[in-house]
């Protein structure tokens, strides 16, 4: 009888155990998931500089946007969108997955208003297409994400159309050139490779010996696959832009992104960072984001940013 009362004893010494392991993992994950609620409304502005500017030329600024992620009633998110226009870019880059609703296509709009007015040029994502689906949390951490096998048709038409009005240019397997403060920028774009769908224009051809002028090749694409960026690199751009990572969205502090949603290194998965490829090396800036699927809501060490570049002249 006394063992049996010894093992008794014990049982319930696991049991209590066990429900104070549960209990404070249920308090850390509750934690957890209240400071990434909190986070995601940290907007941040991250400022880089570059010296790739013909000599003569500069500075120029560029305002590079991505994974807006607009849903209706983001009002923090819509009043700080509206006041980046108060830093008077010379350009504004969009990347990409601006909505993340059926109905937010014309609040996105409104809130991204204030920037029109700038010269822009923008490539889709994935989220521009497709509305997002719940799925299960721990799936983001398996690999790349997957279109749905029955999405739901978001109003891209609409969205594209109200950046074409205003004056942005649109860049989805296109290129074209702007002039911006007296130097011509060339641009290259790409759908979205996370879908498959990129395919090259090359750069824009104009009058014979243009290319002897002062002149920058930037590459703009969504999601920042290595094959995309080996072929814009290997193509001569000056600088490549793209986001789709969220920076991780997820991170640990001291450690960083867990995972990329694509194949870059997660070291990789937001900042500027020299991209090499045959014996060619080309800037690129993954943006960490400003938003988030409207099923996972959540940063963690990972605030949302919009991205200030200030190219000056080469040495």
């Amino acid at each position: 009888m006394a063992d049996m009362s010894t093992l008794a004893s014990r049982v319930r010494s696991i049991g209590r155990g066990l429900a104070v392991t549960t209990a404070v993992g249920a308090a850390a994950g509750a934690a957890a998931t209240g400071y990434g609620l909190w986070e995601k409304n940290q907007f941040v502005l991250r400022e880089e500089s570059l010296a790739i500017l013909p000599p003569g030329y500069g500075p120029l600024r560029v305002l590079h946007l991505s994974d807006i992620h607009f849903i209706p009633g983001q009002r923090k998110k819509a009043d700080w969108l509206a006041s980046l226009a108060e830093l008077e870019p010379d350009l504004v880059v969009n990347t990409g997955d601006n909505v993340s609703h059926v109905k937010a296509i014309g609040p996105v709009l409104d809130a991204l208003r204030p920037l029109l007015r700038f010269p822009g040029v923008f490539v889709p994502g994935s989220n521009d297409y497709y509305a997002p689906r719940f799925k299960n949390p721990a799936s983001y951490f398996t690999g790349p994400s997957s279109t749905p096998k029955t999405p739901v048709a978001l109003d891209w038409p609409r969205l594209r159309t109200g950046f074409g009005m205003s004056g942005w240019v649109d860049l989805t397997n296109r290129c074209q050139s702007l002039v911006v403060d007296g130097l011509r920028l060339d641009f290259s774009g790409v759908d979205d490779p996370h879908l498959r769908l990129e395919k090259y224009a090359g750069w824009p051809r104009g009058t014979r010996g243009q290319d002897t002028k002062p002149h920058l090749r930037i590459a703009v694409a969504h999601a920042p696959y290595q094959r995309v960026l080996d072929h814009f690199t290997e193509d001569a751009a000056d600088l490549i832009l793209a986001g789709h990572t969220h920076g991780g969205q997820i991170c640990l502090p001291g450690y960083g992104a867990l995972v990329a949603n694509c194949d870059l290194p997660t070291w990789r998965a937001k900042g500027l960072h020299d991209w090499e490829s045959n014996g060619r090396t080309t800037p690129v800036n993954v943006s960490g984001g400003i938003g988030t699927s409207r099923f996972a809501p959540v940063r963690i060490a990972c605030k949302p940013e919009a991205v200030l570049l200030t190219l000056t002249a080469k040495a």
